[in-house]
């Protein structure tokens, strides 16, 4: 066993959240054959998808030929564990998402859902592009997104401090300052 080397390839996973709602353009996007060589190419070994309420079917494998492993799911009651062990995260642009992602400091690619009516997740979105604590894709740019990626550029999302905001209410509600 001594002159056998056993080479491990570290799994690397690209975890895909769509939310609860539909969004048939990312998954499209995500099931592409260029964009799954992509991220290989980049050194990611495995793909899972959250597809919530859309209809379009992702091409599963097992990446038995070197090529990426993919699985997909609608629903879960907590992704926490999946964003978690992420080495990067594709996500609709849900605010909620979007902070649990930074939250955890991983690398986020946000892809905006242009078939909502009300796009004030556009907006989320560009302006945390803009400070360089994410990267901003549409479903159509998301392949040159990926290509052209340096996510050592991406800033930590900062903490937050609540200490202004409760003196606030205290003042507010009354009560001594400490």
């Amino acid at each position: 066993m001594d002159d056998q080397i056993v080479e491990t390839k570290e799994q690397k996973l690209v975890f895909v959240t769509v939310g609860t709602t539909r969004f048939d353009a990312l998954v499209k996007a995500i099931d592409s054959q260029e964009l799954k060589k992509e991220l290989s190419r980049e050194g990611y070994t495995h793909l899972l998808i959250q597809m919530g309420r859309g209809s379009y079917m992702p091409t599963k494998s097992k990446g038995e030929d070197g090529s990426l492993s993919v699985d997909h799911f609608n629903f879960s009651s907590s992704i926490a564990e999946n964003l978690r062990s992420a080495a990067l995260v594709i996500s609709h642009a849900g605010s909620g998402s979007i902070f649990e992602t930074l939250r955890l400091g991983k690398p986020l690619i946000v892809v905006v859902n242009e078939d909502l009516m009300d796009n004030h997740q556009c907006e989320l979105a560009e302006e945390l592009a803009e400070r360089k604590h994410l990267l901003f894709a549409r479903p159509q740019t998301l392949h040159q997104t990926i290509m052209d990626m340096n996510l050592e550029s991406l800033l930590p999302y900062p903490e937050a401090d609540a200490t202004p905001c409760a003196k606030l209410i205290h003042k507010f509600l009354g009560f001594p300052d400490d």
